[in-house]
């Protein structure tokens, strides 16, 4: 390494501070910058790391230009010119994954998909820990992927984004997975093919693909050594028979979706992954079951937050995309007696909203709209009773008048929350507190 070569970290946020962390282990030379003028937690990073050279407010070009390599944060788009220039100039282009798996010494799960994927690699975490793997969880997820390596893991269980999978390029999982793919983030691709390819890049090495037999993108573009699929398709390995209400594996029984303490057929799915991948990693079986029947959920993803007068109040705040929500809708549809009110609207993303037409005609007894693109999801849900609303107070009260017994009220939004909150974990914990004031909590 020529003297005075350095590692530029580009973003400020959670990632790019574990990154500078890892780097400073390690003893590298590493600057750092970001294009807003004060980003979170700069001043706790100054103190920190006193003689950390640091540019807030832009791109330094001479600082580009002088990096050995660049290791972009993932809510930086790689195709911004500044940086697209240099990686056509031969400049080394990497993210906080790279880095991890060039460093990891242990078997690495790696999962993604548009939705669910917090869920699956929390609950894998679970089974993972009762069968004493002694895992490491996080990436995309709780604590960042290089953090991880501080600690004594046996395994590693990593939720990576689009964006993560964008600058790694040796990840090489023993099990490899994405979950499902719809419309999300077509505000930075340029088409729905490029989201696809970047999520289809998790499988590059990997010796085990897990796919969903029911989502044809998912699947492996390249066979992978040894490929096992889960889904509703009479041809899945691990398979949900729904008109016996039972997951299987090649016919075995395994599971009634009764004795699941997560609703839906939707987290059925994930229940499957879950399976596939445990077997696949050779944890014991009965040990994987009895820790799945007792899971029940995360935070803003399909929550029950209250239920009174017979009607449930549900909070899947982290439905930010329409594969999410419809997912919700649907899952949740199939399991009550009676319709869903649900809550949606925000940031769009530039996501085209009719695929929730249909099942929303089907399940909705109204959609209650608030945000930005309100208008938008209307658009998408021709033929269903929609209401335009001012906030979420207006919302949670309105949908108090109108639900009746059996019925479900579902925030969902299908959209980010950015136009209204600081983010989704705000807009579920304003929805989780307002509806227990009408419930009387």
């Amino acid at each position: 390494m020529a003297k005075d070569a350095f590692d530029l970290v580009i973003g400020l946020g959670v990632t790019g501070h574990s990154v500078i962390r890892y780097l400073a282990d390690q003893g590298m030379p590493v600057r750092a910058l970001d294009t807003r003028e004060a980003p979170a937690g700069l001043d706790d990073l100054r103190a920190e790391y006193p003689k950390l050279k640091i540019h807030a407010g832009g791109f330094k070009s001479g600082w580009m230009k002088r990096a050995r390599r660049l290791i972009v944060s993932p809510g930086v788009a790689v195709s911004t010119p500044a940086i697209a220039e240099q990686a056509a100039e031969g400049k080394e282009v990497i993210g906080d994954i790279e880095l991890f798996a060039r460093a990891a010494s242990r078997p690495l799960v790696g999962i993604t998909g548009s939705n669910a994927k917090s869920t699956v690699v929390t609950l894998l975490g679970e089974v993972a820990k009762a069968c004493d793997a002694k895992p490491g969880v996080g990436g995309n997820l709780g604590v960042p992927a290089l953090d991880l390596l501080r600690e004594d893991a046996g395994l590693y269980v990593l939720e990576l984004s689009s964006f993560q999978l964008e600058t790694t390029y040796s990840l090489n999982a023993q099990v490899a997975s994405i979950l499902n793919v719809s419309q999300d983030h077509l505000d930075r691709y340029a088409k729905f093919s490029d989201y696809v390819a970047a999520k289809q890049r998790i499988y590059d090495g990997c010796q085990v693909a897990v796919w969903n037999r029911d989502d044809l993108a998912t699947r492996p573009q390249n066979p992978a050594p040894r490929e096992v699929t889960f889904g509703s398709h009479p041809e899945a390995h691990y398979r949900l028979d729904a008109e016996r209400q039972v997951l299987t594996c090649q016919g075995e029984e395994l599971l009634r979706l009764d004795e699941l303490a997560l609703t839906g057929h939707h987290n059925a799915m994930n229940v499957l992954a879950v399976l596939a991948m445990s077997d696949a990693l050779g944890f014991d079986r009965a040990t994987a079951l009895a820790t799945i029947k007792v899971f029940k959920g995360l935070p803003h993803r399909c929550q029950l937050i209250a239920e009174a007068g017979e009607v449930r109040w549900i909070n899947d705040s982290k439905a930010t995309n329409v594969g999410a929500t419809l997912a919700a809708l649907t899952g949740i549809g199939e399991a009550i007696p009676g319709k869903v009110i649900l809550i949606a609207g925000g940031q769009g993303k530039g996501q085209e909203f009719s695929p929730m037409g249909e099942p929303a005609r089907q399940y909705l007894r109204a959609a209650l709209l608030l945000g930005q693109d309100a208008d938008k999801v209307a658009d998408g849900l021709a033929g269903v009773p929609c209401e335009r609303v001012a906030d979420m107070a207006a919302a949670v009260a309105r949908a108090r008048q109108l639900a009746q017994p059996g019925d479900a009220v579902l925030l969902s939004p299908a959209c980010a929350s950015f136009d209204m909150y600081s983010g989704y974990t705000a807009r579920g914990d304003d929805f989780t507190a307002r509806a227990k004031e009408v419930t009387g909590g």
